[in-house]
């Protein structure tokens, strides 16, 4: 897929993996949209970066979803790419907690529901491209969950799951190709909960999806995500031991 001449739209693009993303596909001649819940976060992230700019939006809320893509078909008439960056995770014991419905709840909010809303509300502008795209950025842990992060992810594994299922529908029907970004641990704010600090740099997610988007490489598994993946097709307890030996 060419990834140049685009208008891309980031989630979660005010730090972290988001803002690697759009400071990579910005420097690649795009017009490159991020959105966040805290303008001064956004503000600082777009004072870092040239051909970006930033719209205030909570992904979880309707009505502000509603006014995000107003605004996007008002101020830029199109929409190429759509990146679905924007998580939430609480780290906690099963054995031990005793609110996990209400913090599976935010998770999948953000992590799985406010996802689909969005690509809902914006799939017919970006299926009236030539050529577009969704990155849903999901996790290793879409793959082998991580025992103190355990609905997050079983909500990053119902988003690889719907992933899976739009890439075949849209394929057949439209131009939009989906790809689904599989980081391992990345050192973010983000992270720090679970480890954060040992994890890869997130200018290398960055890096792994534009050598994607340049390949049509539609499953992206970046660092050991790949080596965890092969793992866990020979020997998924394996690999869940592999994942949580350190957690």
């Amino acid at each position: 897929m060419n990834i140049i001449n685009k208008t891309v739209l980031v989630t979660g693009g005010g730090s972290g993996i988001g803002f690697e993303i759009a400071k990579l596909l910005s420097q690649k001649g795009n017009k490159v949209i991020i959105t966040g819940r805290t303008e001064a976060k956004l503000k600082k992230a777009v004072a870092q970066l040239s051909n970006v700019d930033f719209i205030v939006s909570d992904i979880t809320n309707a009505a502000s979803v509603e006014k995000l893509v107003a605004q996007i078909q008002n101020d830029y008439g199109k929409l190429d790419v759509l990146i679905n960056n924007a998580g939430n995770v609480f780290v906690y014991n099963l054995a031990t907690e005793v609110s996990t419905y209400q913090k599976s709840v935010e998770e999948f909010d953000t992590n799985f529901f406010s996802i689909l809303r969005l690509t809902d509300k914006l799939l017919p502008v970006l299926s009236a491209q030539n050529e577009a795209a969704i990155v849903n950025v999901s996790s290793i842990v879409a793959l082998v969950p991580g025992s103190n992060i355990p609905t997050y992810s079983a909500s990053k594994a119902a988003l690889h799951s719907y992933t899976q299922s739009l890439r075949y529908v849209l394929a057949k029907t439209t131009n939009v190709k989906v790809f689904e970004l599989m980081p391992p641990l990345v050192n973010t704010d983000f992270s720090q909960d679970i480890g954060g600090a040992n994890g890869i740099h997130p200018s290398q997610v960055a890096d792994d999806l534009i050598a994607a988007f340049e390949k049509d490489e539609y499953e992206i598994h970046v660092g050991n995500t790949a080596q965890i993946y092969q793992l866990s097709l020979s020997s998924p307890s394996d690999a869940f031991n592999a994942l949580n030996q350190s957690r």
